[in-house]
């Protein structure tokens, strides 16, 4: 993990003393809503729906067990005993009083956290593959990009003020788990003929009212040169980007509407930055400023020498944990495999009945601490799926891990599954939702509790939003869910067919609507119906996604439209 440096803490210090200044005079009156309101947003301070919302930055995903700690603590003392983790790798807090967000700046800072660039029009959370690192068909660890694009862009005075938020994902891996596609901008590392180490940059993609995938405007862009040619998009997208109309106001548009004419002038724009930073090299990454910050991400120290009363702990949990079928599954699903052959990468869930998608209780966070503590050499990582993932596990310590994980809640196998929903907090928080995400979330993984049907079904990602900002990604559900408002009342559009970019996603593709909207009550049996017109025509071997886009939406369709006249019919007896 990136270490911070002094002028790193002082500087999350003094921001935090800044806000707290800030906030005593908003409070007293000397400061009023309209002034406040930007500077509370610079900061991941939200009002929404009930109270206001935090958001804290979790760069890349990266949580060190101190820090988790941190925030199960932040949860006890201000909120209600819970953090939500979220598809963009942060963290949120739903119920902080906005009185006592000084002394939450604070507890944050003590621990190297902070929320800046985690709300507006500025360059958001970078994010990465939760595999960073350890994954063993990646090419280049990503995350010293991750952090050298962050450090560049916090607080950078040209882009403080960008006509929209802006997302940026960097994936250093063969296989495509950042969703690349889907960002602002989207990169990946490659390697070309020579095999010199490069970037393959993607501009323009996006979810919300206009869906788009993201266009290819360099295959390969020598690494030195990443932040040279970031900088060319973004004062492109600053200069020509809309102001008038938030819903045209992301770069997608203006890839859109230009095309090859937005490309050139990104060309132009890099041609020049670069012309004039070849003296002084100000944004050209050399290979001694990479191999600096790579050390930041060198494997954690091994833990202290195992005692003989945890070798026989060890053991014997591996004799139990053999003989039980739960444990074979949770190997299938919650492990994966790493770069080094005795070591795994082990996600803990967070996806259960009775938990909304992504949320945490601050013992689970303690828990989930104590486990990074002794099993992953104290680190942890926030995925995609909103889920802890475990980076540093010894393949002999699996059985035991499995035994303490599912103590506290977080071995349900099923990632990857359709109990791993992905969903926004909706309309039971959010003020900008127009319908709720959590209750059907609930409903679906209350239908979908047998295990032995789960994993006949098979790999299946479901996304729920509860308004068409599409915090749920739900347009790269395999089934997606998206929730919209008619007349005042809540309903819900499903889209099929779409991905992410992943092996396990299929191409990145945004879903198709099939049919008209479903009442609340009817989701869980529309979409019990959609999987079970899957489990009829699949081929063998064939996951959901791919009989999906096989067969078109047309079957599905009418299967979900048959639950629609079936309520109606319930409705009219």
């Amino acid at each position: 993990m990136y270490r911070y440096s002094e002028f790193d803490r002082a500087f999350v210090h003094a921001r935090a003393a800044q806000y707290r200044d800030q906030l005593r005079r908003h409070l007293e009156g000397s400061l009023g809503d309209d002034e406040f309101k930007p500077l509370r947003l610079q900061n991941g301070w939200y009002i929404q729906r009930h109270a206001p919302m935090l958001r804290v930055a979790v760069p890349y995903g990266a949580l060190a067990a101190r820090q988790l700690r941190a925030l199960a603590d932040i949860a006890d003392r201000h909120d209600r005993g819970y953090a939500h983790f979220t598809t963009r790798q942060n963290v949120q807090f739903n119920w902080i009083e906005l009185a006592r967000s000084a002394d939450v700046m604070d507890a944050l800072a003590a621990v190297d956290m902070h929320g800046i660039q985690t709300s507006g029009n500025c360059v958001r959370n970078i994010t990465t593959d939760a595999l960073a690192g350890v994954a063993p068909d990646e090419i280049a660890d990503p995350r010293p990009f991750c952090e050298i694009l962050r450090q560049w862009s916090t607080l950078h005075p040209e882009f403080a003020f960008l006509p929209r938020k802006f997302k940026v994902s960097i994936g250093g891996a063969a296989e495509d788990r950042v969703a690349a596609g889907w960002y602002d901008i989207g990169m990946h590392l490659v390697r070309d003929a020579q095999g010199e180490l490069g970037l393959r940059v993607l501009v323009g993609g996006g979810m919300g009212r206009t869906p788009m995938i993201g266009s290819v405007v360099r295959e390969f862009l020598p690494y030195p040169q990443m932040l040279q040619y970031v900088e060319a998009i973004l004062r492109v997208y600053n200069s020509y980007g809309r102001r008038d109309n938030i819903w045209k106001a992301r770069i997608k548009i203006l890839v859109r509407a230009e095309g090859q004419r937005f490309i050139d002038a990104v060309e132009r724009e890099f041609a020049s930055i670069v012309e004039l930073d070849l003296g002084a090299d100000a944004l050209r990454i050399t290979e001694s400023q990479l191999e600096a910050m790579a050390q930041h991400f060198a494997p954690p120290a091994q833990p202290a020498h195992e005692t003989a009363a945890q070798r026989e702990q060890r053991e014997q949990a591996r004799t139990a944990a053999h003989a039980e079928p739960a444990y074979r599954r949770w190997l299938e699903r919650n492990v994966q495999a790493h770069r080094l052959g005795d070591h795994r990468v082990v996600t803990l869930s967070l996806k259960r009945a009775g938990q909304a998608p992504g949320n945490a209780t601050s013992r689970q966070m303690r828990q989930a601490a104590e486990l990074a503590e002794r099993f992953s050499r104290g680190e942890l990582r926030v995925s995609h799926e909103q889920n802890l993932v475990l980076p540093w596990v010894r393949e002999d310590e699996l059985a035991l891990l499995w035994q303490q994980a599912r103590e506290a809640g977080m071995a349900t196998p099923n990632i990857g599954l359709l109990g791993d929903i992905i969903a926004c907090p909706g309309g039971d928080f959010c003020s900008l939702a127009n319908a709720r995400s959590l209750p059907v979330a609930e409903d679906i993984t209350q239908r979908f509790q047998d295990l032995d049907e789960l994993f006949d079904i098979g790999d299946l990602d479901l996304n729920i939003s509860g308004c068409i900002n599409s915090c749920g990604h739900h347009h790269s559900g395999h089934i997606g869910i998206l929730g919209v408002d008619k007349d005042g009342s809540e309903w819900y559009q499903i889209t099929l067919g779409g991905g992410d970019g992943s092996l396990r996603g299929g191409s990145a593709a945004p879903g198709r609507i099939i049919g008209a909207s479903f009442a609340a009550d009817e989701v869980a049996d529309a979409v019990e119906a959609i999987v079970d017109v899957y489990r009829a025509q699949r081929r063998e071997g064939e996951r959901f996604i791919e009989t999906a886009r096989r067969l078109g939406p047309a079957p599905f369709a009418e299967a979900a439209d048959a639950v629609r006249r079936s309520t109606a019919r319930k409705v009219t007896a």
